[in-house]
């Protein structure tokens, strides 16, 4: 069994709730968590990895409390921040040495599994090669190893992809659908398309609290009736859509330009029809973003 249980937990600074009563249950899989900056993603997972304590509420892991597994549950956690620091001067390999020492795992088992880890990611070429001349995307990649060495149940993944060119995020996509047969995965980032190719459901937070949680299909079956089409040449009555409704891009071409819009009802224009929507609609549609993006 690997359930993770999430009940009324509340985070709360002076006046200011970050996380407002969440209930959550996670099971083996991908969970994408999505939300504007200040939502409460990464308190929530500072809670989960046991770096801050909840105000209130309980997280339970496999019928039992967090707080009373203590170091067992630490032992089965695996996390890369945001902000994720190397010793430069370290190579790869003796880099995941000292992180596996730190995580009490023993010399010999250290071994094994550093040279398992590194095939994994990618890096066994350069394994003896100083972390400092790394890319971005390779040190998200010895991020990734530190966060697996001790084989953990739950891996907590916060903005794992930020900075990383397209090769490199397909990459990243690729290795975590390897690794989350037999792990609850929970993924925050702000590129959807991520989310869209991995996560078997979605949890989107705004204000701290759940707003939704689920699987696409059934997301985006919310959204139907709500993302439309417009076709305009005159540039007046654009200016007047983009005034009014939520526009999620815009494209011009030779003689006119066509807005996708996001709205409850159909917009009285002659150039309108309903289209399927997509993940970027609802990223727009529930947390209301003001740009709008024009190609």
């Amino acid at each position: 069994m690997n359930k993770l249980e999430i009940k009324n937990l509340t985070k709360i600074y002076g006046r200011k709730r970050a996380n407002d009563n969440i209930n959550i249950t996670l099971e083996s899989g991908v969970y994408g968590l999505l939300g504007p900056n200040g939502a409460g993603k990464t308190t929530l997972m500072k809670q989960i990895t046991t770096l801050i304590e909840p105000s209130d509420g309980d997280i339970i892991y496999n019928e039992k409390n967090i707080k009373e597994l203590d170091e067992n549950y630490r032992n089965i956690i695996g996390y890369l921040p945001q902000e994720f620091g190397v010793y430069e001067n370290f190579s790869a390999k003796n880099f995941l040495k000292y992180v596996a020492a730190l995580k009490g795992l023993t010399e010999k088992d250290a071994t094994k599994k550093i040279d398992e880890l590194l095939n994994l990611v990618g890096l066994y070429e350069v394994r003896n090669k100083a972390v400092g001349k790394f890319s971005g995307g390779m040190k998200r990649r010895v991020g990734i190893a530190q966060a697996l060495l001790n084989d953990p149940k739950i891996l907590v993944l916060d903005e794992p992809t930020a900075g990383l060119d397209p090769q490199e995020r397909a990459r990243f996509r690729n290795l975590i659908s390897q690794i989350s047969k037999d792990k609850i995965i929970i993924l925050s980032t702000h590129i959807i398309s991520d989310i869209e190719s991995i996560a078997k459901e979605t949890i989107m937070i705004k204000d701290g609290a759940v707003l939704m949680k689920g699987i696409h299909r059934d997301i985006l079956l919310g959204m139907q009736g709500k993302v439309y089409s417009i076709k305009s040449s005159d540039e007046d009555e654009v200016s007047k859509i983009q005034n009014n409704y939520k526009v999620v891009n815009i494209q011009r071409g030779v003689n006119e330009v066509e807005l996708r819009v996001i709205s409850e009802k159909m917009p009285p224009y002659s150039g309108v029809q309903p289209i399927e929507p997509k993940f970027e609609d609802v990223y727009m549609f529930y947390f209301d973003l003001e740009n709008t993006r024009e190609v």
